[in-house]
């Protein structure tokens, strides 16, 4: 395969040893900025030492070697100590024959780093359905996990159900008190929703009690802790935790009934798992491993009896990892789940969890936890946080205040898709099945591309109108442009495989194979960054460039045969790149729209 920057190297490498005598590894090359001409640059201030010349002086003796000593390199200018390299038109076309009939541009072999990396993301409770916040994770998530398997690694894609805690009592009690027995099948309501109605139940009957007690007199500090509904709370996850039947066989059925109503929002999400891991099979080993670490002074007793790690002296503070009524929290199971997830797989390189900002400390933490722990591989675990997601208001329903609800979400946009689509005349032709499968692919693909544009660390405002765009910087932009791209290919009465030896070609078709050369390069630092949001930005830049390519240049009324075969085939490998990119996003190609 070509590779431009190692041709580059070996002839500068040639260069700087015939010219100054100088034997060296350290060439590095950038990609020419967009306001000089040339493919690629050369700093040429590091080699001014040894050569005894200016960085300008240096450009210019490179360069002029270059030219001379191949034909490949057709052209330099030097601005101050940057070199500007410009490959021939020969060497671009020699680079598009290898490629223009890979289906795989721009992927390493799969498993070829021989590095696994388990990635965690979702990680919902079940006590309330699935929220905006969750879609942003699951998108996040399971693009970087492709992201990471495009870079040749082994990814274990991976989800921690919070199915246990005080939070998850809380809906149970609610039933219990209001619920009537109250199922899915009898209510009409997907279980995960019913199980969140008595969720807020709870909370409200809860805020009635704390108010009441304040007004008797009580703080409102106290009066938070000692409401009867509260209490009784609490007094259900003991009894969950001392293995009560009554309240097991509650807890079973009730999480039955979410993991139902997950499963269709995972599926119309469009996301999955490799592997599921619940707190309630590891909660228990959290517990013995803060025991271990008790026995070895690690953690130590408070007065009033709970279990702390003092993390003063790392910059973070005091963390209890044992209530003083022996029951667990929240790291005491993530201390288990990491630990068992290193020993269920021991050629683990790396772990990554996928959760919103606001758990920045959390994972600050546990991290140094495990490292005091003894575990070595503390140190490859990531927290791979995202900002959070806002709506322009009034935008949305909602159930729950100002959390909304994804499965409400992913309705509204496929109804915008197919308003957008209807209002621009884009149905004639398809049936209803077509047209409904049309609008799930149109809608998802907006949804995930908006979210995934943007910077993973930024906070973002998701605008649903904004994002079925056909014009804009959004998915459907892309999805239309590739649908295009595979009309013309339909139209076209015959595609040869031939090698475009001495073709001369335009400026415009030359960047466009440049930006499929820059493909894998991106793919690379995304994967390194953890970033979708380099990958959808490159492919929306790429998408512009093919329309303005698509009319400056005639495809199918060209009537020289070998350009119109050539452009053709660029037409091809474009719409390739376009798919390749949007299934690192999760997001599905419509053949038509």
């Amino acid at each position: 395969m070509i590779d431009a920057e190692n041709f580059l190297f070996n002839n500068v490498q040639g260069a700087l040893k015939e010219i100054y005598s100088i034997s060296t590894q350290n060439i590095v090359f950038q990609k020419t900025r967009k306001e000089f001409v040339g493919d690629f640059t050369l700093v040429t201030f590091v080699y001014t030492k040894d050569s005894n010349k200016t960085p300008e002086q240096l450009g210019t003796e490179i360069g002029d070697y270059l030219v001379k000593s191949n034909s490949f390199i057709e052209g330099y200018n030097v601005v101050k100590g940057f070199l500007n390299i410009s490959l021939s038109i020969q060497f671009w076309i020699n680079y598009f024959n290898e490629i223009k009939q890979k289906t795989t541009i721009g992927f390493k072999k799969e498993n070829s780093s021989g590095k696994m990396i388990m990635l965690e993301y979702a990680s919902p409770n079940t006590n309330k359905p699935l929220h905006l916040g969750h879609v942003r994770n699951n998108f996040l998530g399971y693009s970087v996990a492709q992201l990471l398997k495009a870079n040749g690694h082994q990814v274990i894609k991976t989800n921690l159900v919070n199915d246990r805690g005080i939070h998850i009592c809380k809906s149970m009690l609610a039933w219990q008190k209001f619920g009537n027995g109250e199922t899915p099948k009898s209510s009409g309501l997907k279980g995960d929703h019913l199980v969140g109605k008595y969720y807020v139940a709870f909370d409200k009957l809860y805020k009635q009690q704390v108010e009441i007690l304040i007004t008797e007199g009580h703080s409102k500090e106290l009066a938070e802790k000692k409401a009867p509904l509260l209490l009784e709370a609490q007094e259900m996850l003991l009894l969950w935790e001392a293995g009560n039947l009554e309240v097991l066989e509650l807890w079973k059925t009730m999480n039955s009934w979410v993991y139902e109503g997950f499963d269709i929002t995972y599926k119309n999400l469009g996301v999955d798992f490799d592997k599921i891991y619940y707190e309630s099979d590891t909660y228990l080993f959290g517990k013995e491993v803060v025991e271990q670490g008790l026995s070895k002074n690690i953690f130590y007793k408070k007065d009033n009896g709970s279990v702390a790690i003092d993390l003063v002296a790392e910059g973070l503070d005091e963390k209890i990892v044992l209530r003083s009524d022996g029951t667990s929290v929240y790291i005491t199971q993530d201390l288990g789940t990491a630990i068992e997830r290193f020993k269920s797989y021991p050629q683990l390189n790396q772990l990554i969890y996928t959760v919103g900002n606001e758990q920045d400390y959390h994972f600050k933490v546990l991290f140094k936890i495990l490292d005091r722990l003894g575990y070595h591989w503390a140190k490859e675990c990531y927290h791979l946080s995202y900002g959070m997601v806002e709506l322009p208001e009034g935008k949305m329903k909602s159930r729950e205040g100002t959390v909304v609800d994804a499965d409400e979400l992913l309705e509204e946009m496929y109804e915008t898709a197919r308003l957008t689509t209807e209002e621009l005349g884009k149905v004639e032709g398809f049936t209803e099945f077509e047209l409904d499968n049309l609008y799930r692919i149109i809608s998802l693909g907006a949804l995930k591309y908006f979210i995934l544009k943007v910077d993973p660390k930024k906070k973002m405002m998701f605008d649903p109108k904004e994002s079925i765009d056909f014009n804009g910087h959004t998915g459907p932009f892309i999805q239309y442009t590739y649908t295009r791209i595979k009309s013309i290919l339909r139209k076209s009465e015959n595609l040869l495989d031939e090698n475009f030896d001495s073709l001369s070609i335009q400026s415009i078709e030359k960047e466009i194979i440049r930006f499929i050369y820059d493909f894998e390069a991106i793919i690379v630092e995304a994967g390194k960054a953890y970033s979708p949001a380099l990958l959808a930005n490159y492919i929306y830049e790429f998408t512009k460039l093919y329309n303005r390519f698509y009319h400056e240049c005639p495809i199918l009324k060209e009537e020289n045969s070998q350009i119109r075969n050539f452009r053709l085939h660029l037409s091809k490998a474009s719409a390739q790149v376009l798919y390749n990119a949007m299934s690192i996003l999760g997001i599905t190609m419509p053949e038509r729209m």
